[in-house]
């Protein structure tokens, strides 16, 4: 493995993050790396802008899938590196740019050293939104190439490099995006009493938000209802017509996330009456929440555990928020955290995981792969 040249990868990669379907510099540059690669047993599709690439087993009885997200995030980067982002506005604050090269090193092993089984390399689009796992299920190219386990990782700022973090059943939570979009009547300043005022009613919805999980869900289950984003008015000396709150719904369980949607209906039905105003409410991308099968994630477990480079930890579940979900919800799997070491977490904009990992991280999974391949 040439750690030197992964790096390299990484770093260009790091340069040109796109969102959601986008992802067309990203698209090219990771064909232009696969098409260099040994072809006697690859055969690559795409679809839209993800690619998939099979490698072809010299005595298959299953197919075993990877898969690696490939979008970034409309941040602008407040990093050190000398290779930050060229694309304004945009940046790998979720470290997607690690988790495709990770997945390049990965396969060109398998390139040169043909496995027994299968073997299924998913660089998927949209994972920051508007979701690109669940579409991709449902093509063709899932009806032809449908892999009987599916494996991803994500990295992990809080855990040392050379760690790894997961646990059987529950690990990411189930997540709906929010928005809420306000409407009532503008005016003069001076003429509050002819208006109706959106920032006043954005605020008071705010603020009634922030008792759905205190005052509705079971303190024994979890919830998160997070507002990231306010806009509203034109002009200091203006009343605003509109509103719109911008934000995050997070539960453990599928019940509350149902209760806390109720919640936020009821609420915005106040609101509309109270000050005389409509209001829409849309849900964005929901992804289901993220469940590593049992057997297979404890055979993982117990593989990594006997791994001398590896430490293990056994994490308690997160409320991130993950479409590799749609994935496990049809095939059997298991998704692990990383430890990338970095002060800074996930979606900071100056997030900076340390590059080592991405060597531990592509050792593992090959030492991996061959072991599931071969037993």
């Amino acid at each position: 493995m040439d750690v030197s040249k992964l790096i390299e990868v990484r770093r260009a990669l790091h340069q040109i993050p796109e969102l959601g379907f986008e992802e067309v510099k990203t698209q090219g540059f990771l064909l232009e790396y696969i098409n260099q690669l040994p072809q006697t047993h690859l055969e690559i599709k795409t679809w839209k802008t993800g690619i998939v690439v099979k490698v072809q087993g010299s005595d298959p009885v299953r197919m075993i899938g990877y898969r690696a997200d490939i979008d970034g995030l409309p941040m602008d980067e407040e990093t050190s590196y000398p290779f930050r982002s060229t694309h304004p506005g945009k940046m790998h604050a979720c470290g997607h740019d690690l988790h495709m090269t990770i997945a390049l090193g990965v396969l060109t092993h398998f390139s040169k050293a043909q496995p027994k089984d299968n073997l299924l390399f998913i660089f998927q689009p949209a994972e920051e939104g508007p979701g690109g796992a669940q579409p991709m299920l449902a093509t063709d190219i899932f009806k032809k190439w449908r892999p009987d386990q599916m494996v991803a990782l994500h990295i992990a700022p809080e855990y040392p490099v050379g760690t790894i973090a997961t646990r059987e059943g529950l690990l990411f939570a189930n997540t709906s995006e929010l928005f809420i979009d306000l409407k009532g009547q503008g005016g003069h300043a001076a003429y509050p009493h002819t208006t109706r005022d959106m920032i006043v009613a954005g605020a008071h919805l705010v603020t009634q938000l922030q008792s759905i999980v205190s005052r509705n869900v079971d303190p024994l289950d979890s919830a998160v209802v997070t507002i990231g984003k306010i806009t509203g008015g034109t002009k200091q000396n203006i009343i605003a017509e509109k509103a719109r709150i911008e934000g995050t719904i997070r539960t453990l369980s599928i019940e509350s996330m149902q209760k806390v949607k109720q919640r936020i209906e009821a609420l915005v039905k106040g609101i509309e009456a109270g000050f005389e105003c409509s209001a829409t409410i849309d849900y964005g991308a929901n992804y289901c929440q993220v469940y590593n099968d049992q057997e297979l994630t404890r055979e993982f477990m117990n593989f990594t555990r006997n791994h001398s480079k590896v430490d293990l930890i056994e994490c308690t579940e997160a409320m991130t928020g993950e479409d590799f979900g749609y994935f496990l919800e049809e095939i059997p799997g298991f998704m692990f955290w990383l430890g990338v070491n970095s002060p800074y977490g996930l979606h900071d904009n100056r997030l900076e995981p340390n590059e080592q990992a991405i060597e531990v991280a592509v050792t593992h999974l090959i030492d991996y792969l061959h072991y599931k391949s071969e037993n």
